[in-house]
């Protein structure tokens, strides 16, 4: 599988931005989709995952404010942001991890296909 990720930007404190991932293959729809982000001189953290029948997870720190969402037809998983912060500014990486139960998707490490990544910037 291969990730491409795109649609990162300026933005200023308060706006919106949707970033995508678009995947390679046929198998998109039973993979569990992931974000994850990483800050200048921070490690990398989750920021929220969707499972292919809809079910979603999300980092504290964006709960109500982003949404992932897929598109199974398209092969794509999008992250909606909204009341963006500036500590939300980082390089968002998207993630494939074939579906296993029990396993703890907030880890990186569970992940098996990852994106280039796309910078988010937000203003003050």
């Amino acid at each position: 599988v291969q990730l491409q990720a795109s649609g990162g930007g300026l933005v200023q404190a308060g706006g919106s931005l949707r970033v995508s991932c678009a995947a390679s293959g046929r198998t998109f729809r039973r993979y569990v989709m992931g974000w994850f982000r990483q800050a200048p001189g921070k490690e990398r953290e989750f920021v929220a995952c969707s499972w292919s029948g809809g079910s979603t997870y999300y980092a504290d720190s964006v709960k109500g404010r982003f949404t992932i969402f897929r598109d199974n037809a398209e092969n794509t998983v999008f992250l909606q942001m909204n009341s963006l912060k500036p500590d939300d500014t980082a390089v968002y990486y998207c993630a494939a991890a074939d579906y296993s139960s029990s396993v703890d998707y907030t880890k990186g490490s569970k992940y098996d296909y990852w994106g280039q990544g796309t910078l988010v910037t937000v203003s003050s």
